[in-house]
């Protein structure tokens, strides 16, 4: 198998073994590989080519066979009716009685339109594309997925490292309070600065389990989309959460290369082919018809009926070929204002591919400023981080020197933690800013090497 991820997570698939540090790449692939909603699409440009050779069926001709028994009463009378489907035309005699006889009948009729000015044809080419325009679904839906994928792993991971920060600050004041505890028991130190210092450590724990929390929602996203269990996903975030993606030359914005660009690419087409359709059904339909059939009945022209199984079986035999042309007139009217209907529908959804590509191009340049700002912002964080750990470790010394006081120590740490989250967060936003550039571009492909480099 040339896709070494799309083989991995065959074998997975096959084996049931668990999934353990998946990467975003893998990530991404369990999605396209389980989420119901691919298989939805999937499922409908299945039910679109069958549609294609349902419409190749109308070149074929049509063979209808018929066969009949029946015991009836044979009266007649002139006159003319309208053509209905309740009262039967009767072949008999001019009469008015209820005897019966046996009448049997059996034939076959062979009809087939040598030409039809192109509406089979026409036909043909809507239904390949709304073919196309399914597959074009199925990409886009692809696509959705795929990004929506990336995007929960890496807030999952902006959780984690919040949580990991919350982790050491509990740690950090766990330590300094028994510290504080041992010198308030030698007086060496009032009560109040233990009680302020089991404050900060309820706080922090309080942030730790906000921060778990937050963990737990981010794995519930990345589950439904990969379609593993809770207790199988543990993430890889490889160079994510230590290094800045590379900086590398982004082309210009081809709006039509985006999958939700396509998609309505072919809806217009698949629109403009239901057009072309209705225009080719105003005209005349020409039908050549072969027809062989056999009549039985127990019944004289004199009015005398034969006994026993007289008319089972037909003893009389007819053929006719014939040429019929139908044409219906008034149908004009109705099409006509069918076409003008999915003129408009044709002339909305081009609107709406201007809407689009329009919504596209904003994107990508508020992903690109983003980008931008997101890589100075991360640039200055780790200075700040080096400023607040020095900070903290001046006030620690000065409080244990009795030169400062608890509240110094408090809000350095503060300053800390907060540093460590910016720091962290600063570079998962200059990822996540670059997936939503590559996401307009219509290919995240590039960030996803990126991510696993």
């Amino acid at each position: 198998m040339k896709n070494p991820i799309a083989a991995l997570f065959l074998a997975r698939l096959l084996l049931g073994t668990p999934a353990t540090a998946l990467t975003i790449p893998e990530a991404v692939q369990d999605a396209l590989l389980h989420y119901p909603a691919i298989r939805v699409s999937q499922e409908e440009m299945n039910a679109a080519a069958a549609g294609i050779r349902l419409a190749q069926t109308a070149y074929l001709p049509r063979v209808d066979g018929l066969a009949q028994v029946n015991r009836a009463t044979r009266n007649t009378e002139y006159g003319l009716l309208l053509p209905q489907n309740v009262i039967p035309g009767v072949d008999g005699i001019a009469s008015n009685n209820f005897g019966t006889v046996w009448d049997s009948g059996l034939g076959v009729l062979v009809s087939w339109q040598p030409f039809d000015f192109g509406l089979r044809r026409a036909n043909v080419e809507a239904m390949t594309a709304a073919q196309k325009q399914s597959r074009a679904t199925v990409e886009r839906t692809q696509y959705d997925v795929a990004v929506a994928t990336a995007d929960a792993f890496l807030t999952m991971i902006a959780a984690e490292q919040t949580a990991e920060a919350a982790r050491g600050t509990v740690a950090s004041w766990q330590s300094l309070l028994k510290t504080i505890h041992a010198l308030v028991n030698a007086e060496l130190r009032p009560g109040a600065d233990e009680s302020r210092v089991q404050a900060e450590l309820a706080l922090s724990e309080t942030q730790l389990a906000q921060a778990e929390q937050a963990i737990d929602v981010a794995r519930t996203t990345v589950a439904q989309f990969t379609g593993l269990a809770l207790s199988q996903i543990t993430l890889s975030p490889g160079r994510i959460v230590d290094q800045l993606p590379p900086e590398r030359p982004v082309p210009a914005l081809d709006a039509a290369a985006n999958p939700l660009a396509r998609e309505q690419t072919a809806t217009i087409a698949q629109q403009q082919a239901q057009l072309h359709s209705l225009e080719r059904s105003n005209y005349p339909q020409f039908s050549l018809q072969g027809l062989a059939a056999a009549r039985g009945t127990g019944l004289l022209t004199n009015g005398d009926r034969l006994g026993a199984f007289n008319g089972l079986a037909p003893t009389v035999e007819n053929y006719s070929v014939g040429l019929t042309v139908t044409f219906p007139f008034l149908d004009r009217f109705s099409i006509k204002e069918q076409e003008a209907m999915q003129a408009a529908h044709i002339r909305a959804q081009q609107a709406q591919y201007q809407v689009i590509a329009a919504n596209l191009q904003h994107q990508f340049n508020s992903a690109l400023a983003t980008l931008a700002g997101s890589r100075r912002v991360a640039a200055n964080t780790p200075v700040v981080v080096a400023s607040a750990q020095t900070a903290l470790e001046q006030a620690t010394a000065r409080y244990q020197s009795g030169l400062a006081s608890i509240d110094e120590v408090a809000q350095a740490q503060r300053v800390l933690v907060e540093a460590r989250i910016d720091d962290s967060l600063a570079r998962l936003n200059v990822w996540r800013a670059l997936l939503a550039v590559d996401t307009a571009r219509g290919d995240i492909q590039p960030f996803l090497n990126e991510a696993t480099q």
